[in-house]
């Protein structure tokens, strides 16, 4: 079945997360580079795969892309990914990228040739509907085909065999470059079959593994994961089923789309599905429960299911975030996961365990579902194999509760959530549950339990990459006011130095600028030095304005 069976996904913006400009300065800063410093974090939730979401050379947002070969700028460039994948792989973690093949930017080399050639151009026919008989609502003396009516993001014509022999000699760059993983495709529903057919056959021929799965909100997954296309598809109607059926405190309502999909009979039994509770386009979870009481049982509930459980930057903290009629941007803010405001650490605890608890049992990994009592407030299922059987039990009210449930069987139960509990049942067994808890009860003779303890080892790369001369970097000389940008990435406001009152000491007063306008102090000669990051001095903040 591949290594995704055995995996926990992490999921980055990564323009969003490192705090890039909305529009290409064209400048180079290292900014993605701030993954180093969450290696660590990952491998405590138990991650082995991360996936990035746009990363290729754009206009604006990731999916107006201006070249496929080419990391953007305001990320980094080619060998500093380079080195990135390399040290990610050193710790066990795979990569999978975001292929945007349905459209491309306007400053996609193509389309510039176009408009300066207009009908001269031998581009013409690598975009959809191209005609010379008007002009674009943009303003060009043709029209095209814009994605969903965004005529910033023009449709590639993917029945033409140059353009798709482009886009697959672009994939294979990435692999044999950057031995990535794995592709998320963008806008799956959108895109010719027969391209994802093509597709399929050039990735399993350089990584047998290599792993791909399509965005698709709506419609039969079949038709998109199968053995001759995608190998799965994300699971939006079980997103939806999770939080709604705590809003509406209605298990009825997932429990219905897991039997749908998984049980007995389900029509998506042979697709291990994406599964997700928020992401780069939706609000964040935290956001859209009515009781953050949820978050929790919510995070049991998805790593429980069948298919793989993904994290979406940030959420693993409860942090909030709603899109707007006008804007994603909130949704994918810029984040230092070592130190985030207001951080949810039980929540935290509560995903590390489930990381752990998932990667243990073959049941979770591989098991086959079946729902077993279904209430409007209580909910068991399992998840079985021939050698494990593992019973999930939820409570999401605000008091205890007991729910019974025959678990066919003469033995015992270890709840692996909660301390490795062992419980004596015979046949017919009825559990306690806590306010807004869950239960992950492995059947056993007594003996089995998951370790929590181990501590997680972050290796440094070991490859050989190509890196330019370092110049010799002196501590700043003064602080004036103006806006900085720490070395991980974020940037911030310097609105003055102050002196301590008491010691004399000098003070960079300065302020976040993520529209929080959170108030900062520190002192003047730490603001200033220097500091050494994954092997390279630097100034710790830098001014850019």
């Amino acid at each position: 079945m591949g290594y995704i069976n055995e995996s926990v996904i992490y999921n980055i913006y990564p323009l969003g997360f490192c705090g890039a400009p909305r529009d290409n300065d064209g400048k180079l800063v290292y900014r993605l580079d701030k993954i180093y410093d969450c290696i660590d974090h990952l491998k405590k939730m138990s991650v082995n795969v991360l996936v990035f979401n746009p990363l290729f050379e754009s206009s604006r947002h990731g999916y107006d892309t201006i070249d496929y070969r080419k990391v953007d700028c305001r990320l980094g460039d080619n060998n500093s990914f380079k080195k990135i994948c390399n040290t990610l792989h050193e710790n066990g973690i795979k990569v999978i990228l975001d292929g945007v093949f349905n459209h491309v930017g306007r400053d996609f080399f193509a389309f510039k040739d176009v408009q300066q050639n207009l009908g001269n151009s031998r581009y013409c026919n690598w975009f959809q509907n191209l005609n010379f008989g008007g002009r674009s609502p943009k303003g060009d003396p043709f029209w095209y085909e814009g994605w969903a009516g965004h005529y910033d993001l023009v449709k590639l014509n993917l029945q033409n065999d140059e353009v798709v022999n482009y886009l697959l000699d672009s994939v294979k760059f990435w692999i044999d470059e950057f031995d990535i993983d794995g592709l998320r495709l963008d806008a799956a529903d959108c895109i010719d079959l027969e391209f994802f057919k093509k597709l399929r056959n050039v990735c399993k021929s350089e990584k047998p593994d290599f792993w791909l799965y399509g965005e698709i909100t709506h419609g039969d997954y079949n038709r998109w994961a199968n053995d001759n296309l995608l190998d799965s598809v994300t699971n939006y109607e079980c997103y939806k089923g999770i939080y709604s059926s705590h809003n509406d405190h209605n298990y009825f309502e997932i429990a219905h789309s897991l039997n749908r999909q998984f049980g007995n009979g389900g029509i998506y039994r042979n697709i291990y599905t994406f599964n997700f509770v928020d992401n780069h386009d939706v609000n964040r979870i935290s956001s859209d429960l009515k009781d953050k009481n949820h978050l929790k049982n919510v995070y049991t509930l998805m790593y429980t299911m069948p298919g793989v459980p993904s994290i979406y930057y940030g959420s693993e903290y409860g942090i909030e975030g709603k899109r707007t009629q006008f804007s994603d941007y909130e949704l994918r803010p810029c984040l230092d996961l070592n130190n985030v405001e207001n951080a949810d650490y039980d929540l935290l605890n509560h995903i590390i365990k489930l990381g752990k608890v998932r990667l243990a049992l073959d049941a979770l990994k591989y098991g086959k579902f079946d729902n077993v009592n279904i209430m409007n407030e209580k909910l068991v299922y399992k998840r079985f194999t021939d050698n494990q059987t593992v019973f999930v039990a939820f409570n999401l009210t605000d008091h205890d509760e007991k729910i019974g449930f025959d678990t066919g069987c003469n033995a015992k139960l270890t709840d692996v959530l909660n301390d490795n509990e062992v419980i004596d049942v015979n046949g017919y067994c009825e559990l306690s549950l806590k306010p807004y808890s869950s239960r992950i009860l492995v059947v056993n003779d007594g003996s089995f339990k998951v370790n929590f303890d181990d501590e997680c080892e972050v290796k440094t790369v070991t490859a050989d990459v190509p890196t330019k001369k370092e110049k010799k970097v002196e501590k700043l000389k003064k602080v004036q006011k103006g806006r900085y940008r720490h070395f991980k990435g974020t940037e911030y406001e310097v609105l003055g130095v102050s002196t301590h009152s008491e010691t004399g000491e000098k003070l960079v007063i300065y302020m976040s600028v993520d529209g929080k306008e959170t108030l900062w102090a520190r002192p003047y000669d730490m603001f200033t030095d220097v500091v050494e990051h994954n092997g390279k001095k630097i100034n710790r903040f830098t001014l850019l304005s």
